[in-house]
């Protein structure tokens, strides 16, 4: 069972945003907040065509997908969603990894995110440390800002 990471395909869009959804819905959000989240959480086949895209995919199967944005040297990690099913297998660390190799192959000193407070935990794990707070467009609610340093 490897774990390959690729390039998105814009065909995929719609599967990617259905990804997202699930995986914040794993933490126990009701249909109303997950409605109001689904345009910050929608890639369109444009997005994953102009936009630093990558997947996680193991047999086949896509299980977790990431954005990169921003201009070095500071990259932003716009979305890090694994499936439910995947969750706890080590897939989030292997896109979170890909992200730093990615970030710092550009060039970046630093990558930025703004957490779901239930994944917070994840990136501190991983190294990243607290920088504030940044407020939700979708849904208004304060999340913890934090930064990995290259």
């Amino acid at each position: 069972m490897d774990l390959r990471i690729r390039a998105a395909r814009p065909a995929e869009a719609a599967e990617l945003t259905e990804l997202a959804l699930r995986s914040k819905g794993h933490w126990g959000y009701d249909a109303v907040f997950l409605a109001r989240c689904r345009s910050e959480l929608t890639l369109t086949p444009a997005d994953v065509a102009t936009r630093q895209v990558a997947v996680a995919e193991r047999d086949g199967t896509v299980v977790g997908l990431l954005v990169l944005g921003g201009i070095p040297p500071e990259l932003e990690l716009d979305m890090l969603f694994v499936d439910p099913p995947a969750i706890g297998t080590g897939v989030g660390r292997v896109l979170f990894d890909h992200a730093v190799a990615t970030a710092r192959a550009a060039g970046a000193h630093a990558l930025w995110l703004d957490a779901d407070p239930d994944a917070e935990p994840f990136y501190r794990h991983v190294g990243a440390v607290p920088a504030g707070t940044a407020v939700s467009p979708s849904t208004g609610r304060t999340l913890p800002r934090l930064r990995y340093d290259l």
